[in-house]
């Protein structure tokens, strides 16, 4: 394109697909969207065999771990999320505190590469870039959705992500018949309340007056990634609750190391 962004087209003689991370023509404006998953699967490999040798190119280091820029291709390609979503991962290891990247990314990279998430990959991918802007507090609330699906999917459970329901409300996923909402709470130090109980509570607190309050006997999943060993340590120790159940709160490190607890009647099992 004249901006130098790469743009793809194909055409027949009768039909024609164009996919790229630039801004749409304005000759394209009212053309059909259609994921990569609802086109043809000829059109569809070849796309993303070309924005995927692109991203080798501009970024090897991110190719190098094949599940993760499969998956998160729509919005490392973006026009809107592609700086930002690049960044997340390059600096600040997808979102884990006190990790290289290496880690990170391969942590993330092996629980995609297991398929679970295939079927919903574009509402998930486009969670995390949806923005120019660089926002880590808001992408590793977004990663906090992929470590609440492997919480639950290695614990056997079947999920189904961004559950729209008839309040106008959408949960994060549904198990058999339960639904499942989950935050992140954002470290101390990044917020008023300066302790990582009093940040639990708070985060899960906000959940409760939305979500919570028009779907109860749905599950709080509160992922404590963020936090740092000492932080997560004073957690785990008192096993707070935050004025709701059923409750399920957890934190990973990168090499798959899982602690957590629950309370309340949680009705699926739970790995730990």
């Amino acid at each position: 394109m004249d901006n130098g962004d790469l743009a793809l087209f194909v055409w027949n003689g009768q039909e024609a697909y164009w996919l790229g991370n630039t801004r749409t023509p304005k000759a394209l404006w009212r053309t059909d969207k259609q994921t990569f998953e609802r086109s043809p699967g000829a059109i569809a490999e070849w796309a993303q065999r070309e924005l995927l040798a692109q991203l080798e190119v501009e970024d090897p280091w991110l190719t190098e771990y094949e599940a993760l820029s499969r998956f998160f291709l729509p919005v490392f390609l973006s026009k809107d999320g592609r700086d930002s979503t690049r960044t997340f991962f390059r600096d600040h290891a997808g979102g884990f505190p006190d990790a290289d990247r290496e880690a990170g990314l391969q942590f993330y990279d092996d629980f995609l590469a297991t398929g679970v998430l295939d079927d919903h990959r574009y509402t998930m991918a486009s969670k995390l870039g949806t923005s120019q802007g660089f926002d880590r507090s808001r992408m590793q609330a977004t990663m906090g959705e992929f470590n609440a699906a492997k919480l639950l999917v290695d614990a056997g459970n079947d999920i189904v992500p961004e559950v729209e329901l008839e309040s106008g409300h959408s949960v994060d996923f549904r198990v058999d018949d339960t639904l499942v909402e989950v935050t992140r709470p954002r470290p101390p130090g990044r917020r008023q309340v300066d302790t990582a109980i009093g940040a639990l509570k708070a985060s899960g607190d906000a959940k409760t007056r939305d979500q919570l309050a028009a779907h109860p006997g749905a599950v709080l999943v509160v992922d404590c990634t963020s936090f740092h060993d000492d932080e997560w340590a004073r957690v785990y120790a008192e096993e707070p609750s935050v004025g709701y159940e059923p409750l399920v709160v957890f934190r990973y490190r990168p090499d798959g190391r899982l602690e957590g607890y629950s309370r309340g009647s949680v009705p699926f099992p739970l790995p730990f």
